[in-house]
Formats: structure tokens, C-alpha cells, sequence
């Protein structure tokens, strides 16, 4: 905007407007957006954070270890799905790694330090800063990666430790940020706002649809019942998006004389500070086994969710003061109770094709892997498989959080999606099971964008709710041929 203000409006607010428009054009030299920050003197605060971190955490260490390495070798170039869609070099992971690395040997080791008394090193710059809080939301964070680098450096790590720094400067996706601030300082402490009488009443709803499917009233959706065995948290977005799902985990909860509630205290299983940083990351943590204390539940059980079952499994023991509650997935639940013959699941009912996608976060160090599979093939009659998958297996392209970042639904479907969107054409399949709820929202944009066709993304434990069958209640196959939306559950929903 020029000097003159537009006819009719007052100097002043014209004068203001121009000031909010010259931020926003320097806030986002992003492809996401953010929130206003302070834009004085980043570089120096950059490094005044980078020194706390390294003061106060276990972060020095892993930089001083890998500072001494070579991370140029680009050996993980050939494992990366974002560069092998892309083709741009700063896709690289040790790319991504060199930015953190560079300014730790200049600033933070005796012989950067001296070049820089003797005036012949590199200065950290603003540009500098502004390539780095772009980066680090390219990268999908699957630690694909990890298996390919030779010196064994975590660059999904580097990528967390970057986004940590970068979030204490307020250079966060807004999308994430509103969401956290929500969880942990909102009136319904959860990310997707919902409130306890709108979670209640979805409870309701879906115990008249359970009971409706399985002639009887006998499957609920416990709330703060004490001292039961499993506090559930599943991904709260399940409460409006994943009917299915939820209904699955309650017929098989029934099926096998389950002991679990739902809390009204805190019934959000999302962590974005996986995503973010660690300071989120342990409170949100906290809050979590708070609901656990509060009820007097002796586990957590996670629901669907790839990055919830993951931050609660490896941060609960971590953050979760003394006697952490053990952490079990709603999968592994599922597989011990279809391995000790309690529960029974029809194998008549889904009859096309088959395949399953491996959430990075609960299969890439080996954890729910064999699971999910052993179960769909335990009923499914088509299972084929993604490949590569298992450890190896493809990101859907969402992953780190960036999935929320709808700005960005170009780049997450075209580049970051493009490897999961050639393993689905391949397999043919009708049905694509993903147990992870960001997955599933990643992976419907994928199929949309990339014209995959009519596959349809469900939850492992909607085919599960298919085909489950429960003494005394309407057979699988009776709910198959009786439901009027679906045609035959062997041709879809």
C-alpha cells in the first residue's frame, strides 16, 4: 500500500492496516502460517535457546557427537519419499541436519569460536533462520531415514531439536499451535474443542447404533468409571470422524470382558509435542496420567493413532512420575485377544481386497507390526501387502504433524504422497486399513488428489466391528445382509 490512504478511511487505520500487512509479508516467508512474533534479533535468541538446550537437556551430547561426523554423504537421498518426489537438494535429510549442525560447530565448539574472534567464520543470519523453519515442515519425520545413514544419525532428531528452538521464537505452524493451546489451556483441554457434553452424547449415539447392529443394548461407552483396568484415550478427532472405529474398539472391549472408561477429564490422545517441542511434549504427557491418577485406572489404553500411542509409550515412563501406568494400543489388545481364542471374527464378511499401512510411529522401531496382519488375515479372505512395508514402510506423506497444516495439503499429497500413492495403485485393494487417525485423513486427501479411485481408508478396527461375533447378538453375517447402508460389507459402507 502507498503513502495515501484509501478515500474514506481514517489515516490512522489506514496506517494500521499497513502495518499488520507489512508483518504478515515479513512473518511468512513460509508455506504455513503463523502467528505474530518478535522479529528483533532472532539470530541472537536463536543461539541464547540453542545454549539452554543444551544446558538443561541430553540435546549437547547427540550435537557434539554428530558435529564431529560427515553428514554430506547423502546416503539417505535413496530412502527419502519427499526427495525422491521433489528432487530438491534441501530435501535431503543431511541437508536438513547440516542447518543445526553448522551453527553448533561455529558457535558452540573452541574452534568455531575462534574463528570467529579471528573474523574469518560464518554468521548465523535471519535468512539463515528462515530457511531452517521452512525445512523443518517439509520433513515428514518417519526416521526412514535412520535405517539407510552409515554414522547412525537420527535426523528426525535434529528436525525435533530445529523445531523445538524455532517454537520457543514462536515459529510454529498456527495450526498446531492453536491445537496445543487448546489441549492445555482451553476450557475443553483437548485439540479438536469438543466439549464433555458433545463427547458424552457421541458415546450415546453410538451406543444406540451398536445396539441397533447387534440386536441388544449391552455394548457402552463407560465414562469416568473408577478403578477400571484401561483409562481409553483415543485421538479425540475419532469422536467426530471415526464412528466406526470407536464402535469396533467397544464390541471388542465387550467381546472380551474388558475392564476400561472413557474421562471425562481428559479423553484427547493427541500429543503435538511430539511435533513441536518437549516441553509440550511432557505436559501433555502429564495431563494425560493425571486422568489416570484421577480415576484410579491401572493402564492406558491408546486408541487409534500412530503418534499418540507412540508419545504415550516412550514418554509415560519418562514424564510420568513415579509407577507410570503401562501403555497398551487398542491393536495389541485386539491380537492377544484374537491369539487366546476370546475373540471371534468371521471370515466370510470382507471378502475384496485388502491392504494395510503401517503408521511410521508404532512400526518403524519394530513395535505394532506383525499384529494388525496377523489379525486381518485372520478374517480377511484378499490381504495383500504394501511394499515395501513393515519397518521400511512408506510415510503416507503426513506424518511430524504436518497433516494439520492444511495450507500446505499440496505439498503434503503431491510430493510427501506421492510414494504411498503408487503403493496403493499397485495393490489393487478396495479396502485400505491405516490404525492412525492423522494417517487416515492424510491418506483420503492422497487417494482424492492423486485420482486412486474407489479405495476406501477405514480403521483396522471397522473391518474388525464387521465381522466380530459376539454370543447371543445378531450374527456377522445377518448385520451384513440386514444393514441397509451398506449393500453387502464385502462392496463397502
Amino acid at each position: 500500500m502507498g503513502s495515501q490512504p484509501a478515500h474514506g478511511i481514517d489515516p490512522e487505520v489506514a496506517e494500521s492496516l499497513d502495518r499488520q500487512i507489512a508483518h504478515s509479508q515479513r512473518s511468512r516467508p513460509y508455506s504455513y502460517f503463523v502467528e505474530p512474533y518478535d522479529e528483533s534479533d532472532r539470530p541472537r535468541r536463536f543461539l541464547d535457546t540453542l545454549a539452554a538446550v543444551i544446558r538443561h537437556s541430553a540435546y549437547g551430547y547427540w550435537l557434539d557427537l554428530y558435529a564431529r561426523m560427515t553428514a554430506k554423504c547423502s546416503r539417505c537421498a535413496d530412502v527419502c519419499p519427499v526427495y525422491d518426489a521433489s528432487g530438491d537438494p534441501k530435501d535431503i535429510p543431511c541437508y536438513r541436519t547440516e542447518l543445526i549442525l553448522r551453527v553448533y560447530r561455529r558457535y558452540f565448539t573452541f574452534a568455531g569460536m575462534l574463528r570467529g574472534r579471528l573474523g574469518r567464520a560464518w554468521e548465523l543470519t535471519d535468512h539463515y533462520i528462515d530457511e531452517m523453519a521452512e525445512s523443518i515442515y517439509r520433513c515428514t519425520a518417519c526416521r526412514r531415514c535412520t535405517f539407510e545413514c552409515p554414522l547412525g544419525i537420527d535426523h528426525a532428531l535434529m528436525t525435533h531439536l530445529m523445531r523445538h528452538i524455532l517454537s520457543e521464537m514462536d515459529l510454529v505452524p498456527k495450526a498446531l499451535v492453536v491445537a496445543v493451546r487448546e489441549q492445555l489451556e482451553g476450557a475443553t483441554h483437548n485439540t479438536s474443542a469438543i466439549p464433555v457434553p458433545a463427547m458424552t452424547d457421541t458415546c450415546e449415539f453410538l451406543e444406540g447404533e451398536l445396539e441397533e447392529q447387534f440386536g441388544g443394548g449391552e455394548i457402552e461407552f463407560p465414562i469416568d468409571v473408577e478403578e477400571a483396568e484401561f483409562l481409553f484415550v483415543p485421538a479425540v478427532s475419532d469422536f467426530l470422524l471415526e464412528a466406526d472405529t470407536l464402535m469396533g474398539n467397544a464390541a471388542v472391549f465387550y467381546a472380551t470382558d474388558c475392564s476400561w472408561t472413557i474421562g471425562t477429564g481428559n479423553f484427547d490422545g493427541i500429543n503435538y509435542g511430539l511435533f513441536i517441542n518437549d516441553r509440550y511434549l511432557r505436559r501433555i504427557i502429564r495431563q494425560l496420567v493425571a486422568e489416570v491418577r484421577r480415576l484410579r485406572c491401572s493402564k492406558i489404553m491408546i486408541g487409534e493413532c500412530g503418534h499418540a500411542s507412540r508419545s504415550a509409550k516412550d514418554f509415560v515412563p519418562v514424564f510420568g512420575g513415579d509407577d507410570p501406568p503401562e501403555v497398551v494400543s487398542c491393536v495389541e489388545w485386539t491380537h492377544r485377544m484374537l491369539d487366546s481364542g476370546r475373540l471371534t471374527l468371521n471370515p466370510d464378511i470382507v471378502t475384496d481386497v485388502v491392504t494395510y499401512h503401517d503408521p511410521c510411529n508404532v512400526a518403524r522401531k519394530g513395535w505394532i507390526v506383525d499384529q494388525p496382519r496377523e489379525i486381518l488375515r485372520s478374517f480377511c479372505r484378499h490381504y495383500v501387502e504394501m511394499e515395501p512395508g513393515r519397518t521400511n514402510n512408506y510415510c503416507c506423506g503426513g506424518g511430524g504433524g504436518t497433516v494439520s497444516i492444511d495450507e500446505i495439503r499440496g505439498f503434503r499429497t503431491g510430493i510427501g504422497g506421492k510414494r504411498k500413492a503408487d503403493q496403493i495403485r499397485a495393490t489393487g485393494a478396495r479396502y485400505l486399513v491405516a490404525p492412525c487417525a492423522n494417517c487416515k485423513k492424510q491418506l483420503r486427501e492422497v487417494i482424492e488428489d492423486h485420482e486412486l479411485g474407489d479405495v476406501e481408508v477405514v480403521g483396522l478396527h471397522d473391518l474388525v466391528l464387521r465381522a466380530i461375533e459376539i454370543p447371543g447378538a445378531v450374527p456377522a453375517i445377518e448385520r451384513r445382509v440386514d444393514d441397509p447402508t451398506a449393500g453387502s460389507w464385502h462392496g463397502g459402507r
